[in-house]
């Protein structure tokens, strides 16, 4: 099989890219600080940032990855998002409390609190890599 893109392709690619940069540039210009533009202003109710950690955990993996292995595999491959549900529960009881106190709002701000800015952006850079790279 082979993958070509065409001009018509690579224009949308480069529009949606470019429309996501100022959609980012815009708003970001509206908030005061990155946390007040990440948490918007920590005023979300509680079925908004539900929805936001629905759409977060959603991706191409979870869309046609998950599917595809179903169907190969079997119903069990879909424990990976059962195990989800334990995992956040864990994570709100044990986590959020000591994240919360220290307004951190992400795991590489606390690896630079923790530790330095070296170990943060390490940390980050394999995250991404094994995104791509993975998911």
């Amino acid at each position: 099989m082979e993958f070509n893109l065409g001009n018509l392709d690579l224009s949308i690619i480069v529009i949606y890219l470019i429309g996501v940069i100022l959609l980012g540039f815009y708003f970001s210009s509206k908030h005061e600080d990155a946390e007040d533009y990440f948490l918007a202003g920590r005023n979300l109710t509680w079925p908004i940032i539900g929805f936001s950690l629905f759409a977060s955990n959603m991706s191409s993996n979870s869309l046609v990855g998950l599917a595809g292995a179903g169907y190969a595999d079997g119903f069990s491959v879909y424990s990976y998002e059962w195990m989800a549900v334990f995992v956040l529960i864990l994570f709100a009881v044990f986590f959020l409390p000591f994240y919360l106190k220290n307004k951190i709002f992400t795991i590489p701000e606390y690896l630079e609190k923790r530790y330095s800015y070296t170990v943060r952006a390490y940390a980050s850079s394999i995250a991404i890599i094994l995104n791509i790279l993975v998911d």
